[in-house]
């Protein structure tokens, strides 16, 4: 049997007599930075930064590599980036927040919030749910190649408005309308992802609250945690902090542009791994971090349950590989709950086990080829078996 490299060097120096706990520690961290480092060289990634929390505290952070490769700016904890979809659980958030206040309920039918009327032309007469959209279960679809091609905005160019959009979209006779924007199921019986849903969510928000979500964000979520330096959009941060993004093609890394995205709220807070961790310890903790409490307990608590049971789950969901919460849902074969984000430049993970006792943050920003898409966990499962160290 192969140790890890990792345990190994932890267990020769746990056993070694003249290593004192303090020197252990060190000399595991050591070899934490020097496994990323390495991977880090063997990939191409260009910057990376990560965090560790155990029992719902902040215990450990860094940064690796570059923030941007030409000027050689070091990628700190610090750093802020786009995270990808792990901006669906702060869509979620604000949504429950909406619920606390009573201007949204996840079970009424969604058309009784919006300007415009949806109806799956499969099954005219279902109704889709606020909950049905925080579960992927709406049975409205991400058309493919369309919404990678046509939602994403680069160098400065100025995305289509939201509810524009999502009207043109899902609104028959709209210049984006499609039976393909739809699947051929039911409402709450069949799970595929989607953007568009989430960006949906976040939309209805905006309605039933009368504010943008980094307007209601900054409000509810970011102003109490004390994250001054997040925001939705690259107008709102400081983009002196903001790292570059990169692609691998070809056997080469690129810089790619900056970008924004018409669906915002499936993917455009950006932030960084030490501002992140206030948030991820918040919905670990029931809606609290330190005096700050952002969700009522029972809201908390419901945006994490999992929704579904044996009895009560879409057809093509195994309880054993997945479950759900809201806008959150169980990873890595069921073994971690959170989310995780993947954007061009950008793959974030915000992942805890199953107790909610030790939690990895993990920021790249690179996009690797999708043959290599398990480096990353590659680097995800390094960080968890540091984390086990320290706790």
């Amino acid at each position: 049997m192969k140790f890890p490299a990792l345990a190994f060097l932890l267990a020769t120096m746990l056993c070694s007599p003249d290593l004192t706990g303090q020197n252990a520690a060190t000399a595991a961290k050591t070899a934490i930075d020097s496994i990323i480092e390495k991977k880090m060289l063997e990939t191409g990634i260009v910057g990376a930064g990560a965090a560790i929390i155990i029992d719902k505290k902040l215990v450990w952070s860094n940064g690796y590599g570059y923030t941007d490769r030409e000027s050689k700016t070091p990628f700190t904890a610090s750093t802020l980036m786009n995270i990808g979809s792990i901006a669906k659980t702060f869509t979620g958030a604000c949504m429950m927040k909406a619920l606390e206040e009573g201007k949204v309920s996840l079970d009424e039918d969604i058309n009784a919030y919006l300007p415009f009327k949806i109806v799956n032309p499969y099954y005219p007469n279902a109704k889709i749910t606020l909950r049905h959209l925080a579960t992927h279960t709406s049975g409205l679809a991400d058309r493919y190649p369309f919404y990678s091609d046509s939602t994403y905005y680069y160098g400065g160019a100025k995305p289509e408005p939201l509810g524009e959009f999502l009207r043109s979209y899902f609104l028959q006779g709209g210049k984006h309308y499609s039976k393909a924007n739809f699947l051929d199921k039911k409402p709450g019986t069949y799970r595929e992802y989607s953007n568009i849903g989430a960006g949906l969510a976040g939309y209805i928000v905006e309605l039933r609250t009368g504010k943008k979500l980094n307007e209601y964000s900054k409000q509810h979520i970011f102003g109490p945690l004390g994250m001054p330096a997040s925001g939705w959009f690259l107008s709102e941060i400081n983009t002196g902090n903001h790292s570059k993004l990169y692609n691998k093609a070809g056997g080469s890394i690129v810089p790619i542009p900056w970008y924004e995205g018409t669906t915002y709220p499936d993917g455009g807070v950006r932030t960084s791994v030490l501002e992140l961790s206030k948030f991820f310890i918040a919905l670990l903790n029931d809606g609290k971090y330190q005096r700050a409490r952002i969700l009522k307990k029972k809201t908390a608590q419901e945006m994490l349950r999992f929704q579904h049971d044996a009895a009560n789950k879409p057809e093509n969901v195994k309880l054993e590989k997945l479950n759900s919460g809201l806008f959150w849902a169980t990873k890595m074969g069921a073994t971690r709950i959170g989310h995780n984000g993947s954007d061009p430049g950008v793959r974030t993970f915000m992942l805890s086990d199953l107790t909610k006792e030790v939690g990895v943050i993990l920021f790249f920003n690179t996009s690797l080829t999708e043959e290599e898409e398990g480096k990353y966990f590659e680097f995800y499962d390094e960080l968890y078996k540091y984390a086990l160290t320290i706790k």
